[in-house]
């Protein structure tokens, strides 16, 4: 993401790197729920832009329709903003980053948003690789409509009314993975360290990042017998590595631990260091990652950290061969076919 000064600072705050202090990436004020863990995503994702130092005019953010959605009010006030209709966020995203590739984008979607109604979008943006942030806000329900399933519940989950979920989940990670996603991670609201090292990966990530972030509903879908619930994800999450994200403008500083420590070098430079804990896990093999996901979902648990990344796949706007300027700023005698063109084309049809 690109960086610039901005606005005068407040006085005696801490200043990132452009010498912008942590209050210039808010938003306004969140009408959440109090307690959801969409607000905390909000609040990972403002420290990763400060931490980074993120030019906010150069941002994108986009959303459907849904609680989620909602937030990216809630965070860097100065970037631009489009909240399109229900399940079609990647369609928005996608022509705005083909008519300008300087920007970047982060889209906001939930998990009924994207697994219902915008699944067919969803497909098509991950089989792209469209250079993008897209994070999921997955609590399981329809938080806006009063807590209905989502198709991301879980089979033998129940609502707050007793009503038990007989069908399968949809699980969006190992959708990711297999149709093309470059870089593929789940995490857990109530997990800053984690999300904090995931985001800024995913920021200097060059394809589409996708986070499947859980985010517990607290008023429809945090009881006993949820299995988004705040406390059955902070029991049943399985974390895949203990995570840290090097920037590319800072040393990279490894402290020796137990067990083996792996770089993943991402396309701008920077570094997301995996320091493993009690199994060895390579998050480059994807039949690996397919795997992992799988089983512990088997057992009723939650993988998190970064499941898989591609550092080689070409990127969307990379294998259209678009030219360097943005699209949107091209001159029309640079976009349109001349006459004598048209004309030999025309001749070649006859």
């Amino acid at each position: 993401m690109t960086t610039s000064t901005g606005a005068a600072p407040s006085p005696g705050r801490k200043l990132n790197r452009i010498g912008l202090d942590v209050s210039q990436y808010r938003g306004g004020k969140t009408t959440l729920c109090a307690g959801c863990g969409h607000n905390a995503i909000s609040e990972r994702i403002i420290e990763a832009c400060f931490d980074l130092g993120v030019d906010a005019k150069k941002v994108l953010k986009l959303s459907g329709i849904g609680c989620s959605s909602k937030s990216p009010a809630y965070f860097l006030s100065q970037s631009h903003g489009f909240n399109s209709v229900h399940g079609r966020m990647p369609s928005v995203a996608t022509g705005a980053l083909l008519a300008n590739k300087t920007m970047a984008a982060i889209g906001i979607s939930g998990d009924g948003d994207t697994g219902a109604i915008g699944i067919g979008q969803f497909v098509h943006l991950m089989r792209r690789n469209l250079p993008m942030v897209y994070i999921i806000e997955d609590n399981g329900c329809y938080g806006l409509t009063k807590g209905q399933f989502s198709p991301t519940a879980d089979v033998g989950s129940t609502l707050k009314n007793g009503v038990v979920n007989d069908l399968p989940p949809i699980d969006t990670c190992i959708m990711a993975i297999e149709l093309g996603a470059t870089f593929v991670a789940r995490s857990f609201s109530g997990d800053k360290k984690q999300l904090s090292a995931l985001l800024k990966a995913a920021m200097s990530h060059k394809g589409t990042a996708m986070l499947d972030v859980l985010s517990p509903c607290v008023t429809f879908n945090d009881h006993e017998g949820s299995t988004k619930s705040y406390s059955y994800v902070k029991d049943h999450e399985e974390p895949l590595a203990d995570l840290s994200f090097v920037p590319y403008f800072e040393d990279i500083a490894i402290e020796h631990e137990e067990g083996t420590t792996r770089e993943v070098v991402l396309h701008d430079g920077s570094t997301i260091v995996l320091r493993k804990l009690d199994h060895d896990y390579d998050p480059t093999n994807k039949a690996e990652a397919l795997r992992v996901v799988r089983e512990t979902a088997g057992r009723g648990e939650y993988a998190t950290g970064l499941l898989f990344i591609d550092q080689h796949k070409r990127d969307f706007c990379t294998t259209l061969n678009l030219v360097d300027e943005p699209l949107a700023a091209l001159p029309v005698e640079r976009t349109r076919p001349s006459r004598a063109v048209l004309e030999l084309l025309m001749d070649h049809q006859r």
